[in-house]
C-alpha cells in the first residue's frame, strides 16, 4: 500500500460520526427532519452531519486519497476509473432502520485498492460496538474497550443464514435452499456482514439492488476474518468495486467454514 493507514484513526472518525448521528436520534425536532433524494430514498440530518465529519476527517488525515460517499456527488467514471486507491463511505447505512428507531444502523468506511476492499470499519452507534479489519492483518470487534479477534468460524452445527430486515425476495429463498439452511436471522444494514464475521451465521445472499458503499466495509471485515463476498449466487468470482455504475447486482457472502469445506 502506497500510504501508511492507521486504522485506529478511521475507527475514531467513525465514532465521531456515530456520536453526531445519536445527537439527531435523541432530538425529536431534528429526528423528524427527513427529506427524500431523487430515488425516493430518505435523507436525514444525521446522514448529512455524519458525512461531513467523515469526509473532512479522511481528507485531513489522508488528503491524497479520494473519497466516494453516498451523500455527495460521485465523479464520472472517466475521472475515477483509474483510481488504484480510494475511500468508499456510507455515513449512515440503514437510514430506514434509523427512521424506524430499531437501532440497526451503522457507519461504514472502507478503503478500496485495485477494486478490492482491503480495510473496513463499521460502527454501531446505539450499542457503541466497532467492527474493524484489514485483509492480511485480521478482523476485530471492540466493545467496552476490549478487542475480540473475529474468525468467521461458526460453532453452530446447522447452516444459519442472515437476511435483510427490510428486503427479502423469492430468489434469496431459493439460493439459500442450496446451503441447507436450518435457521435465519434478520437484521438491518451492514450488521449482516458483522454477524458473518463474528461466526454467528454462515451465509448471506442479496438479490435486490444495493450500492457499493453499502457493501465495501462489511466485505473488507469479512475478508479479514476469513470469509468472502462473491458476484451472483456462486462462489466463483469475487465481488469488485469502482464499477462504471456503483449500483450492485446480486452477491453472495460466506463465512470461513464454507470456504474451507468447498
Amino acid at each position: 500500500m502506497p500510504y501508511a493507514i492507521n486504522i485506529q484513526e478511521i475507527v475514531t472518525i467513525s465514532i465521531e460520526a456515530g456520536e453526531a448521528i445519536m445527537g439527531v436520534y435523541g432530538d425529536a425536532a431534528r429526528f423528524l427532519n427527513v427529506d427524500f433524494k431523487a430515488d425516493d430514498s430518505p435523507l436525514t440530518m444525521a446522514d448529512t452531519l455524519a458525512n461531513d465529519i467523515i469526509v473532512k476527517g479522511l481528507q485531513s488525515k489522508y488528503p491524497e486519497i479520494p473519497v466516494i460517499s453516498e451523500e455527495q456527488e460521485v465523479m464520472d467514471y472517466a475521472q475515477r476509473k483509474d483510481w488504484d486507491l480510494f475511500w468508499l463511505v456510507d455515513p449512515l447505512d440503514g437510514t430506514k432502520e434509523f427512521i424506524k428507531r430499531n437501532g440497526e444502523f451503522t457507519v461504514n468506511i472502507a478503503l478500496v485498492q485495485n477494486g478490492r476492499p482491503i480495510l473496513g470499519v463499521i460502527y454501531v452507534p446505539v450499542t457503541k460496538e466497532v467492527f474493524f479489519g484489514e485483509v492480511g492483518k485480521g478482523a476485530f470487534k471492540r466493545i467496552n474497550g476490549s478487542d475480540q479477534l473475529l474468525t468467521a468460524h461458526c460453532i453452530a452445527e446447522g447452516k444459519i443464514a442472515v437476511g435483510s430486515r427490510s428486503h427479502e425476495s423469492a430468489e434469496e429463498v431459493q439460493v439459500l435452499k442450496r446451503f441447507s439452511v436450518v435457521d435465519k436471522v434478520s437484521v438491518g444494514s451492514s450488521l449482516k456482514f458483522c454477524l458473518l464475521a463474528e461466526g454467528k451465521a454462515h451465509v448471506y445472499f442479496r438479490f435486490g439492488p444495493t450500492m457499493e458503499w453499502d457493501v465495501a466495509a462489511g466485505h473488507a471485515i469479512l475478508s479479514a476474518a476469513g470469509g468472502q463476498v462473491f458476484k451472483g449466487d456462486q462462489t466463483k468470482e469475487v465481488f469488485t468495486y469502482n464499477k462504471e455504475s456503483l449500483r450492485n447486482g446480486s452477491f453472495l457472502c460466506v463465512g470461513r467454514d464454507y470456504l474451507n469445506k468447498n
